[in-house]
């Protein structure tokens, strides 16, 4: 962009000055607009629906809804759509933009007084205002006041913790049922068919805590072997190697469990037998394509691969 496009700034100095005075209109605007929002809410509240909490069977007119935390008013539901169409927002962030305001407003006083004030950045405001719209009135009244002048200084994990705190204190049954909800959640994936042409998978979970900490502990300590064996290897492919061994290790034990007969059962490591498809070219010592049969992957094979069952096409 040329210089003459902004006005009186021909020097360095001068466009530093004028995008830092931009930059600080937009937070004021950012600002005006939850000023807005919370003022277009207490222009519709649940007063001005007709019913605003029906007895019973379908609804068909206009409800108030709730968009923040406890103790925060209702406000009308067509209003809100009436207001994110004058600012060019879909329903959803409308909803979420009045929410926000009211979260902070009503229950985070402090925090709002620092937005306002413009000491903390209006995304930092909203993005805790969502936090906290879930925890009981006394819970969020908790965070504000910890947070009360450090704020926007505090990193965002800190934050996490001090509000999942605050719902452990002031709502314990929410704070359980999000964790049995979470521990429903864990999974461990291996995602051998979506191998890729180099011959790697994609590895992903969610486990309980202990569980990843002991894993994470085998995984190092197999990784610091590696290297005190000799290998060069990065870090990360040492980690992804020690996985490997980890597993090979666990299928060498001799497992025993009780048969439903009575007679022991005994789980040996599986032999596994890797179908190689290889193109006349491959075989010829040319280049060609190799497809996986378990994977319903194609890769170009390797001249020292060992261990596969080669099958040309025909």
């Amino acid at each position: 962009m040329a210089s003459s496009e902004l006005p009186d700034c021909d020097t360095p100095a001068a466009v530093l000055a004028f995008a830092q005075e931009q930059r600080a209109a937009v937070q004021r605007g950012e600002v005006m607009l939850l000023e807005a929002a919370l003022v277009w809410a207490s222009m519709h509240p649940e007063e001005t629906v007709s019913d605003p909490v029906p007895s019973s069977g379908l609804v068909f007119g206009e409800l108030a809804v709730p968009l923040a935390g406890e103790g925060t008013p209702l406000v009308a539901e067509f209003a809100l759509l009436e207001f994110g169409a004058a600012l060019g927002m879909s329903s959803d962030s409308a909803r979420a933009l009045v929410g926000d305001a009211l979260e902070l407003a009503h229950r985070l006083k402090r925090t709002w007084k620092l937005v306002r004030a413009g000491v903390v950045p209006v995304w930092k405001g909203r993005r805790l205002a969502q936090l906290t719209t879930t925890l009981p009135l006394d819970g969020a009244e908790f965070v504000d006041r910890q947070l009360a002048g450090v704020v926007g200084k505090v990193g965002w994990a800190a934050i996490e913790r001090l509000v999942e705190h605050a719902r452990v204190t002031f709502d314990p049954e929410a704070a359980e049922k999000r964790r049995r909800e979470a521990a429903d959640r864990r999974c461990f994936d291996v995602h051998t068919s979506e191998a890729t042409h180099d011959g790697t998978v994609r590895v992903e979970g969610e486990l309980d805590l202990a569980d990843a900490l002991d894993l994470d502990t085998a995984i190092r300590q197999g990784a610091e072997e590696l290297a005190a064996l000799g290998s060069t290897e990065s870090l990360d492919v040492r980690r992804s190697m020690a996985a490997g061994e980890l597993a090979r290790r666990q299928l060498a034990f001799d497992l025993r469990a009780e048969a439903g007969d009575g007679a022991a059962a005994v789980a040996r490591p599986r032999q596994i037998v890797i179908h190689v498809h290889l193109s006349d070219a491959a075989l010829g010592g040319e280049p060609g394509i190799a497809r996986v049969e378990e994977t319903r992957r194609s890769c170009r094979p390797s001249r020292s691969a060992t261990g596969a069952t080669a099958t040309p096409r025909s």
